[in-house]
């Protein structure tokens, strides 16, 4: 899967960028619910987040060029512990 680019707008507490609050996909704001996991590695952040809608899905940002990016992606209407790759 490529990385599909996205726009993030974000908490921004004393680190900068700390954890995203909506994400612009497919022409639309979507609200982020919570952000379920967070996790590091060397020069990107990823976080899984359950959006207002229920769906979920991986976002990973990269810190030195302020990308974000989709990584996986589950539909509310999938069963639990599946992850479809868009």
């Amino acid at each position: 899967m490529a990385d599909k680019l996205v726009r993030a707008e974000c908490y921004a507490g004393y680190k900068g960028d700390e954890r995203p609050l909506r994400v612009f996909v497919d022409g639309q704001w979507i609200a982020v619910a919570a952000v379920e996991d967070r996790w590091y590695s060397p020069g990107s952040t990823y976080f899984r987040v359950l959006f207002n809608n229920g769906e979920r899905c991986v976002l990973r940002r990269q810190e030195a060029q302020e990308v974000w990016s989709l990584q996986a992606f589950r539909a509310k209407t999938e069963s639990a512990g599946i992850w479809t790759q868009e």
